[in-house]
């Protein structure tokens, strides 16, 4: 097993280039106020920029117009674009459009491919994905109660979904519903394709939340309330087979987790940078605070934080390059927890040292601040990944014999005893 942690020359140039551009190009439309319609003309020219790099939708196999990076390329990829809310979008990497994209090429027919996922890899669409209820735990999908009845040659949809994101924006949504109830918990759901404007779809409002309390109608990152009311759609909206909504639902979720973590990393790095600035120049208490203790615990724990995170993240990368999804899960189960505490902590400090600048929205540090609690709930609450891993820690332990510790130290001493008895019968 070999372990490099270089970064091959060309691809580096190609990072370098992706920070620069993210950094002059993308940083700059954070601050203005723009609804769905002037963010997609505001980035289509930026888009083109990225196509023309080769650096468009980079997470696909070649043949689907990516690059068929591996994750560790891809996880140093979006570390950069995690940095601005909008560095995704700008590559054609956003979530959930790119989870999305996946299963739409893993499990798509040729049919649904055509309609519905070169339009979508082409920046012409844009999705969302409808698996959370507001009366079911988003981290236990078995429990789903949106249904999909099968009435003649179609499928009556009814349920209630929310936190949808993109749903304003979309061009179609993937449902996962309930179409065998009596199955095996785990074979329960299907998923089906339902373009936006099917009738009986209705996005009914967007969500204020910790994140963003007063939400503007049209804009993108929203996070929405939908309800189905017999929607119909006939078997060319099944996606992959019936009963399969779990297992598909899984193809999205490993690699996502690695993106996200990465993303955190750019937006923990970002708060880092403007910590270390703000300490050499703001005075107080007869000195800079970078002269200061606390500060500099500050800076300290943050950088060793950032770095074993990172580490952690590319990884669980490396492992799911290597060995597939499956090997990795506990490692991505241990970034998942690890990475949104972090990602929470360093900016949390950032604040701490701005006060009442980074208390202000006159910086990034709040609106930061608040995006970072979400990142304890998605793809699953901490709660429910630290509870993953200790299971499957304990998985390589069993209980001792006579209940008596593997390190119990008179236990040790007495086998010991007898195994060295020859040598212990020489002393004087």
């Amino acid at each position: 097993m070999a372990w490099d942690f270089s970064t091959e020359p060309d691809f580096q140039k190609k990072l370098d280039w992706m920070k620069d551009f993210v950094r002059t190009e993308v940083f700059p439309l954070e601050t203005l106020d723009l609804d769905w319609d002037q963010l997609r003309k505001a980035i289509a020219p930026l888009q083109e920029e990225v196509k023309a790099n080769d650096l468009w939708a980079a997470h696909l196999d070649p043949e689907l117009g990516g690059q068929g990076y591996g994750q560790v390329k891809l996880g140093l990829m979006q570390e950069i674009l995690g940095s601005t809310p909008y560095g995704p979008l700008v590559f054609g990497c956003q979530a959930p459009d790119s989870g999305n994209c996946e299963i739409l090429a893993a499990v798509g027919t040729d049919e649904q491919r055509k309609r519905w996922l070169e339009p979508l890899l082409a920046g012409e669409y844009y999705s969302s994905f409808a698996l959370t209820e507001p009366d079911n735990a988003g981290a236990d999908p078995t429990n789903l109660t949106t249904t999909a009845v099968r009435d003649g040659d179609e499928w009556v949809l009814n349920g209630h979904k929310w936190f949808i994101s993109n749903a304003a924006t979309a061009d179609f949504m993937i449902v996962v519903a309930v179409t065998d109830p009596d199955a095996e918990r785990h074979r329960r759901t299907s998923q089906f394709i339902i373009p936006i404007d099917a009738p009986g779809l209705d996005v009914v409002r967007d969500i204020g939340s910790v994140e963003n309390p007063r939400p503007r109608p049209y804009t993108y990152g929203s996070h929405c309330e939908v309800v189905l009311r017999d929607v119909r759609v006939d078997d060319s909206a099944l996606l992959g087979n019936r009963g399969d909504g779990f297992l598909i639902a899984q193809k999205r979720l490993g690699p996502g987790r690695i993106h996200h973590c990465m993303r955190w990393i750019g937006q923990a790095s970002r708060a880092f940078d403007m910590m270390c600035e703000r300490a050499t120049y703001r005075y107080a208490h007869g000195s800079v605070l970078a002269d200061k203790q606390t500060v500099r615990n500050f800076i300290a724990d943050s950088a060793a934080e950032i770095q074993a995170l990172r580490l952690m993240t590319l990884h669980a990368a490396w492992r799911i390059d290597e060995e597939g999804t499956a090997a990795a899960r506990k490692d991505i189960a241990l970034i998942k927890f690890f990475g949104a505490k972090i990602l929470h902590d360093v900016i949390d400090r950032a604040l701490q040292v701005h006060g009442s600048l980074g208390y202000s929205a006159d910086l990034p540090l709040e609106s930061m601040y608040r995006a970072a609690r979400a990142a304890r709930l998605y793809d699953g609450p901490d709660e429910v990944h630290r509870d993953s891993v200790a299971r499957q820690y304990l998985k390589g332990y069993s209980r001792p014999a006579d209940d008596r510790p593997t390190e119990h130290i008179p236990t040790r001493r007495a086998a010991a005893q007898r195994r060295f008895a020859d040598l212990l019968a020489e002393q004087p």
